[in-house]
C-alpha cells in the first residue's frame, strides 16, 4: 500500500465537512461560513458560495447529482443546485450538526442539537421530531428505508423514513463516549464465507470458497477440533465511531457484528470506499488511515499538522480528501500493489489486504484464507505457502496428496518480524531476500545458510528438487544469473549478460535458460554452452511450456508471443504478464486478476508441418490444438507417408474412413508391397485428387485402377482414356456403371436402354417396372427366352402390382408355370377362370377352394364358405365354420337357422364317414330335429301373435317335451316348452296333460312376466276334470293302442314300443310302420321287388269279428285284404307283455306284396342304412324330401313350399334335383 499527495490547498479556517459530486467531478468544501466548491480534476476553485452568516459545519449532495445541501450555525438549511444557485432555504432552532441525503427518494435529513427535520421535493413543509440528545452524525441506508443518527449520549437511534424510532443502539461508556461519526456499507453484494477455525490457531482460518452457494441463516456444526460457521453478512451494516476510542459495527437490527476495535485515538470521521472493501479514518492523531470493512488497520494514507475533522473518498476510484482543523485540503490517490504467488497451476494473492486467496488454475476452484492482518508477502510452492504478516510468517500445507485438493492448514508459525524485498518458500525453508542478501531459515526460524550477492537480487524463482535440496533460480541487477541449493553454501553462476536481469524461467530440461532484461528483451541460452540461441524485443516476462522443452511464451506492448524451436514467432494480442505456460494453457495476470488462457498451439504445429517434422508436429498438436488442425496434420501425415503419425492424428478425430485406408495400407506392406507410389495414389484417391491419383495409377502400371476408379465416380469421359485394348469385360462393367450413374441422375429411361444394352435384364426390369411402363415391359418380356424364368417371373411380378393380369397370365403360360398361374386368379378374385383350371388340373383344387372359401367368410357368405372347404376337402374347417354358424344362430335365437345347420353338421359328418363321427351325425339330426321344433315354440312366447293352430302348438310341445333330457340344448327354454304346453292343453281340453305340465313348472325359475298368469291358469286348471279329450289321444298304427298323451316310453307305443313316425310339419302321428329287411336281401333287391307292381283285390265292405281268450274285438273290413292275404299285416303281429322292442321284419315274399305307392324308402348315404316304411293308410298322401327325408303331409309339404320355394327343413330349392 501506498500513498501519494495529488493536491494540497490550505484555507484560513477550520474545514468541518466535505461533499463529492456523484459522479466526482466536484468536491464541496464546509469552510468558514461560506461553501466552496472545487474541480476534482485540477483543483482550481469553481466558485465560492455565500448564503450562510455563521460557520458551515455540513454539506451533501444528492444521489442523482442535481442538487446539495448545507447547515450552518446560523441554524439554517440552503439547498444548492449542480448550477451552484441556491433554491431553497429552511431553518431549525438550534445549530444544524449534519445532513444526509436519501440515496433513493434524495429526501434530505437535516439535524441539529434537539430535533431533526426531512424535507422532500415534493413537500412544502419540512417535518421536525424531537430528539433526547444532540445529534452529531447520520446516515442513509442503501435502499433509503432507515436513517441512522449519532448522538452525544452515546445512542444510535435508526429511524423509518417517517421519522420513528425503530432501533436504539446504547454503546457502552454513554455520554462520556459520544458518538462522533457513522457509517453504511455501501456494498450492494452479500457474500458468502464459510469459515473453518482450528483450535491451534484462532487467527488463520481457512475454508472453501464456492461461489454458487448463498446461506441465509447463521448455522453451526461442531466436530472434533473443528468448529465450521457460516456467517451471512447482510447489505446493512453500520460502522460506528465514538470517542472512547472504538470502532464497532451493527446490523440492522442493532445485532453488533464482533468485537470493539480499539483505536487509541478520538475519531472525526469514518467514510467507506465505494464498493465498501475498505474505511478510511482519521481524528485526533493528526492523520488518515486505511482499516479493512472489519476494522483491520492497514496503514496510514497521510500525516498532518492537525486533527483530521472530515475524510471522503472520490467515488468509484481510489483517492481520498481530508479536511484539517488548520484549513488543510489534501488530495491522496491510493496504490494497492501485487501481492501474489504461482507455483505450476495454483495461483495465491491477496484480497482486501487481510486475506489470502489460492486459486487452481484448472479447476477453478478458490480457497479464501483468512488473516485479520495486512499481508505483506505470499510464497507458495508445491504442497507449501508461506504468508508473511506484519508480526509474523504462517506456513501452511495441503491436507492431502491429491493434486486438486484445496484444503490448507497450519503447518507452522514463526512469530517473528522479517524485513525483505522477496519471500520464497520450499519444502522444508523459507528464503528471504533482502537487498543483496540471501536468508535459509526452517520452518522453526532456524537462520541455516546464508548467500550475499555482488549486485541487489532482482528476480528468484524455485525450480524445483528433491525436498530440502531445492535449487534457486537467481538473476541480479548486474546480469548476473546464479543457481544456488537450498543445502549448499556456494552459488553457481550460470552465466553473466551486460544487462540487468528483469524476469528468468529455464526449460524442463533445464538446458536451455530465458531472460527478460532492462531492455524488455528476451535472450535464449544454452545452459551447457552459454551461446545465445536467439533473443525477441518487447518482452517484459517470459515462461518455458512445461510439457514441451522446445516451446516457451513471453508478453510484452499488448502481445503475447508462442515461439516453437527456432522458426519465427506467433502473436496474438493479450493484455497483462504471462507467469506460466503449461500445455495449452497460459496463466496470465493483468492488474489484480489471473487468468488462465487456453491457447491453441496451431501456429507453432503449422511451422513443424512446413519442415514435414510431423512426430513434432504431433507433440505440439496434443498440447492443445483444434479438430481442424488434427485433421490437417493427418492429412500431411498420410501425404508424407508417415502412417504412424497420420494413424495416431485421425485416430484423434475419430476418422473411421482413413484408418480403414492405412489399416489397408499396413496389411499391404505386411504382404510384402513397396510401393510408395501406389500408396500415395490410394491416398490422393480417398482425398479427392483424382487425376493426380490417375497419374500415378498409370505411372506404376495400375490402369484398371484408375478405370474403377472413374467409373465409381461416374467420370465416364475419363473413364474411357484408361480402356484402350483392355478386356471386353471392361467395356461391359464401364457400360453397367454408366447405366448405374444415369438410374441414380434420375434419368431411369437411358437407364434401361443402357443395361438392356449390357445384357443386364433383370436391372432393366426392375427401372421399367417400378415406373410402371407396361408396354415396354410386355415387349421385353414377349422377347425373353421361356427357359430364363428369372426375368419373366419378375416381370409378372410387376404386371400383378399394376393389376395387368391379363399380361401376368401370359407370361405364366409362357413359363409353364401353372401354380403361379392358378395363384395369379386367386389373387385377382377371377374365382371362374380359377375353377375352370381346377376342373382341368385336379391337383390345384385345394389352392382355389381353401382361399375361395376364405374369402366367401370375409364377405359374411358362410354356408357357401362351408360349402367351398368341403369341396377342398378340408373336413375340419367345414365343420368349425359350420359349428360357430350354428353356435351364433343359438346365441342371437335364429333357431331355425340352428337346426338347418345343424342337420347340415350331421350331412358333413355323413360324408366324413368314420365311427366316431356317425354318433355325431345321429347327435346332431337330433339336435336339427329339437331345434327346428322349438323355433315355433320360441316364436309363440316372444311373439303377440302366432300363425300355428292350437293342436299343432299343441303336438309340438308335447313332442319337444318327450325330447327333451334332463339337460335341455343350449337356447331352448323347458319354461317355455311346458308353458306352451299347459296353455295349449288347457286350451284344447287336454287338463290331464296341463295340470302335468303346471306341476312341472312349480319346480323351475319362472321369469317374472309369466309368474302371475301361469299361477291363474294353474288355479283355473284344478278347477277342470282331471282327463285329457279323447279326441287328442295317439293311436299306434301298428298294435292300434290308444297312448296316453304324457307317455312314459316318449315318443314310443307303450305296448308294442313301435316309434311314433311325425309329420314335420304340424308333428300328428303318421300312418307308417317302420320296417327293416332280412339279412340276406339287400337295398337294391328289395327295391327291385318293391318295384313289382301287385294288383290289388277289393272286397266288400263287412263287419267281422275277432275273439281270444282276453279280448272280444269288432271291427269294420276297409276294404283291403284279409290278414292272411296281406303278408305285411301279418308281420305287425308281436307277442303281447314284452319288454323289448320287436322290430317288423320282412322277406321276399312280403316286398314283393308291396305296393310301391304304400312304401316311403330314407335313401341314406353309406355307412348308413336305408330306412322302409309302410303306409297302413294308403288314402292318407305322405310326401317325404329326398334331402333331408322329412316326412309331411301331401297338402302341409306343398303349402310351405309354396312359402318358402324350399324345403322347409334342410332348405332344397324346389327345382334341385334329387
Amino acid at each position: 500500500l501506498r500513498s501519494c499527495t495529488t493536491a494540497r490547498e490550505v484555507e484560513e479556517h477550520n474545514i468541518y465537512d466535505l461533499a463529492f459530486r456523484p459522479d466526482g467531478s466536484q468536491l464541496i468544501v464546509a469552510a468558514g461560513n461560506r461553501v466552496l466548491v472545487y474541480d476534482t480534476a485540477d483543483g482550481t476553485l469553481i466558485q465560492p458560495l455565500k448564503g450562510h452568516k455563521d460557520t458551515v459545519y455540513c454539506v451533501a449532495y444528492a444521489k442523482d447529482g442535481k442538487r446539495f445541501a448545507s447547515g450552518s450555525a446560523d441554524k439554517s438549511i440552503i439547498i444548492w443546485t449542480s448550477k451552484l444557485e441556491g433554491i431553497l432555504k429552511y431553518t431549525h432552532n438550534d445549530s444544524i450538526q449534519c445532513v444526509a441525503y436519501n440515496p433513493v427518494t434524495h429526501q434530505l435529513a437535516s439535524c441539529s442539537s434537539g430535533d431533526f427535520g426531512l424535507w422532500s421535493p415534493e413537500q412544502k413543509s419540512v417535518s421536525k421530531h424531537k430528539v433526547s440528545s444532540k445529534i452529531t452524525c447520520c446516515g442513509w441506508t442503501n435502499d433509503g428505508q432507515y436513517l441512522a443518527l449519532g448522538m452525544m449520549n452515546g445512542v444510535v437511534s435508526i429511524r423509518n423514513k417517517n421519522g420513528e424510532e425503530k432501533v436504539k443502539i446504547e454503546r457502552p461508556g454513554g455520554s462520556s463516549s459520544p458518538i462522533w461519526s457513522i457509517a453504511w456499507n455501501p456494498s450492494k453484494h452479500t457474500h458468502t464465507h464459510t469459515e473453518i477455525e482450528t483450535a491451534e490457531s484462532a487467527e488463520s482460518p481457512y475454508y472453501n470458497e464456492e461461489t454458487s452457494s448463498v446461506l441465509q441463516d447463521e448455522i453451526c456444526m461442531c466436530h472434533t477440533g473443528l468448529c465450521v460457521c457460516f456467517r451471512d453478512e447482510h447489505n446493512d451494516i453500520l460502522a460506528v465511531a465514538d470517542w472512547g476510542q472504538r470502532l464497532s459495527f451493527y446490523q440492522l437490527s442493532g445485532k453488533q457484528m464482533g468485537k470493539d476495535r480499539q483505536l487509541n485515538f478520538d475519531p472525526c470521521c469514518v467514510s467507506f470506499f465505494s464498493k465498501g472493501e475498505y474505511i478510511v479514518m482519521g481524528g485526533s492523531d493528526k492523520q488518515a488511515s486505511l482499516y479493512t470493512k472489519d476494522g483491520v488497520r492497514l496503514g496510514t494514507i497521510g500525516e498532518q499538522s492537525s486533527w483530521v475533522w472530515t475524510c471522503r473518498v472520490k467515488p468509484d476510484s481510489n483517492y481520498v480528501v481530508l479536511g484539517c482543523q488548520d484549513g488543510t485540503i489534501a488530495f491522496f490517490q491510493l496504490i494497492f500493489s501485487t501481492v501474489h504467488g504461482l507455483y505450476k497451476d495454483r495461483y495465491a494473492y491477496r484480497d482486501s489486504m487481510t486475506d489470502v486467496i489460492v486459486q487452481h488454475l484448472i479447476t477453478e476452484q478458490k480457497v479464501r484464507i483468512k488473516c485479520r492482518e495486512l499481508v505483506k508477502k505470499i510464497a507458495i510452492y508445491r504442497s507449501r505457502l508461506a504468508i508473511q504478516l506484519p508480526e509474523k510468517i504462517l506456513i501452511y500445507e495441503l491436507h492431502s496428496d491429491d493434486s486438486s485438493d484445496m484444503h490448507y492448514r497450519v503447518k507452522e508459525k514463526i512469530c517473528k518480524r522479517f524485513e525483505c524485498n522477496l519471500l520464497v518458500v520450499c519444502s522444508q525453508h523459507i528464503i528471504l531476500c533482502q537487498e543483496k542478501r540471501l536468508q535459509c531459515l526452517s520452518f522453526t526460524a532456524v537462520r541455516e545458510k546464508e548467500w550475499l550477492m555482488e549486485s541487489l537480487i532482482r528476480y528468484i524463482k524455485v525450480i524445483g528438487g528433491p525436498s530440502g535440496r531445492e535449487g534457486l533460480l537467481v538473476g541480479l541487477k548486474n546480469g548476473a544469473i546464479l543457481k544456488i541449493f537450498v543445502d549448499n553454501p556456494f552459488a553457481i553462476t550460470l552465466l553473466k549478460q551486460n544487462t540487468s536481469v528483469r524476469c528468468l524461467d529455464m526449460s524442463t530440461s533445464r538446458s536451455k535458460l530465458a531472460v527478460v532484461d532492462e531492455h524488455n528483451t528476451c535472450l535464449v541460452y544454452d545452459i551447457n554452452t552459454k551461446e545465445l540461441l536467439f533473443q525477441e524485443p518487447n518482452a517484459n516476462s517470459v515462461a518455458w511450456n512445461t510439457q514441451c522443452e522446445d516451446m516457451l511464451c513471453f508478453s510484452g506492448s499488448g502481445y503475447l508471443n508462442i515461439k516453437a524451436s527456432n522458426f519465427p514467432v506467433h502473436q496474438q494480442k493479450l493484455q497483462g504478464f504471462v507467469v506460466g505456460y503449461n500445455g495449452s494453457k497460459i496463466f496470465c495476470l493483468h492488474v489484480y486478476s489471473m487468468a488462465a488462457v487456453e491457447v491453441p498451439q496451431s501456429a507453432p504445429m503449422y511451422q513443424y508441418l512446413e519442415r514435414r517434422m510431423f512426430q513434432e508436429a504431433y507433440q505440439i498438436a496434443c498440447l492443445g490444438v483444434t479438430d481442424n488442425d488434427w485433421k490437417d496434420l493427418a492429412t500431411e501425415a498420410l501425404e508424407g507417408l508417415d502412417f504412424h503419425t497420420a494413424k495416431k492424428a485421425f485416430i484423434r478425430v475419430r476418422d473411421l474412413r482413413y484408418l480403414e485406408l492405412i489399416n489397408s495400407i499396413e496389411e499391404r506392406k505386411k504382404r510384402g508391397e513397396s510401393n510408395n507410389q501406389l500408396f500415395l495414389a490410394d491416398v490422393y484417391a480417398y482425398q479427392g485428387k483424382f487425376h493426380e491419383a490417375a497419374k500415378l495409377y498409370r505411372k506404376t502400371g495400375h490402369d484398371s485402377r484408375a478405370l474403377s476408379m472413374y467409373t465409381d465416380l461416374r467420370m465416364f469421359e475419363y473413364a474411357k482414356d484408361f480402356l484402350g485394348s483392355a478386356d471386353p469385360k471392361d467395356t461391359k462393367l464401364l457400360m453397367k456403371k454408366q447405366a448405374d450413374w444415369a438410374k441414380n441422375s434420375k434419368e431411369p429411361r437411358a437407364a434401361a436402354d443402357m443395361y438392356l444394352t449390357a445384357g443386364e435384364h433383370m436391372k432393366a426390369i426392375e427401372i421399367i417396372g417400378e415406373h410402371g411402363w407396361m408396354d415396354m415391359l410386355i415387349d421385353l418380356a414377349r422377347k425373353l427366352d421361356k427357359a430364363e424364368r428369372e426375368p419373366l417371373s419378375r416381370c409378372a411380378v410387376f404386371f400383378k402390382k399394376f393389376n395387368h393380369h391379363g399380361y401376368a397370365a401370359e407370361i405364366y403360360n409362357k413359363m409353364g408355370d401353372l401354380k403361379a398361374l392358378v395363384q395369379l386368379h386367386v389373387d385377382a378374385r377371377h374365382w371362374d377362370e380359377a375353377f375352370s383350371l381346377v376342373e382341368k388340373h385336379s391337383q390345384f383344387r385345394d389352392d382355389v377352394y381353401v382361399p375361395y372359401a376364405q374369402w366367401l367368410a370375409e364377405h359374411d357368405r358362410f354356408e357357401e364358405a362351408q360349402r367351398a372347404f368341403h369341396k377342398a376337402g378340408r373336413q375340419a374347417e367345414a365343420v368349425r365354420v359350420l359349428e360357430q354358424l350354428t353356435h351364433n344362430a343359438v346365441v342371437e335365437s335364429r333357431f331355425n337357422d340352428a337346426s338347418y345347420y345343424y342337420w347340415m353338421l350331421s350331412m358333413q359328418c355323413l360324408d366324413i364317414r368314420s365311427e366316431m363321427l356317425d354318433k355325431s351325425c345321429f347327435f346332431f339330426f337330433h339336435l336339427a330335429e329339437l331345434y327346428h321344433v322349438y323355433h315355433s315354440v320360441h316364436r309363440y312366447m316372444s311373439e303377440p301373435f302366432s300363425s300355428n293352430m292350437p293342436e299343432i302348438l299343441f303336438n309340438i310341445s308335447r313332442f319337444l317335451f318327450h325330447n327333451l333330457t334332463r339337460d335341455a340344448p343350449m337356447g331352448i327354454s323347458k319354461v317355455d316348452t311346458l308353458y306352451a304346453l299347459a296353455k295349449q292343453s288347457k286350451l284344447l281340453g287336454a287338463y290331464k296333460v296341463a295340470r302335468h305340465a303346471f306341476e312341472k313348472l312349480q319346480g323351475l325359475k319362472i321369469p317374472s312376466r309369466y309368474q302371475d298368469s301361469m299361477e291363474l291358469s294353474c288355479l283355473t286348471v284344478r278347477s277342470k276334470p282331471y282327463r285329457d279329450s279323447e279326441d287328442l289321444i295317439p293311436m299306434c298304427y301298428r298294435c292300434s293302442t290308444n297312448n296316453p298323451l304324457l307317455n312314459n316310453q316318449g315318443n314310443s307305443c307303450i305296448n308294442c314300443r313301435q316309434p311314433f313316425i311325425y309329420s314335420a310339419s304340424s308333428y300328428e302321428v303318421l300312418p307308417l310302420v317302420e320296417f327293416y329287411l332280412e339279412d340276406d336281401i339287400s337295398d337294391e333287391e328289395a327295391v327291385s321287388l318293391i318295384d313289382l307292381e301287385v294288383p290289388r283285390v277289393q272286397t266288400n265292405s263287412s263287419w267281422q269279428e275277432m275273439s281270444s281268450a282276453e279280448s272280444q274285438c269288432l271291427r269294420m273290413d276297409d276294404g283291403t285284404e284279409d290278414p292272411e292275404d296281406d303278408p305285411f299285416t301279418a308281420k305287425l303281429s308281436f307277442e303281447q307283455g314284452g319288454r323289448a322292442f320287436v322290430p317288423v321284419l320282412v322277406n321276399r315274399a312280403v316286398l314283393r306284396s308291396m305296393s310301391r305307392r304304400d312304401v316311403l324308402i330314407k335313401r341314406w348315404p353309406r355307412p348308413l342304412s336305408w330306412q322302409y316304411y309302410r303306409s297302413l293308410l294308403p288314402d292318407v298322401s305322405i310326401t317325404m324330401c329326398p334331402s333331408c327325408f322329412q316326412m309331411f303331409h301331401s297338402e302341409d309339404y306343398e303349402l310351405l313350399v309354396l312359402q318358402h320355394n324350399c324345403c322347409p327343413y334342410c332348405r332344397r330349392p324346389i327345382d334341385e334335383p334329387s
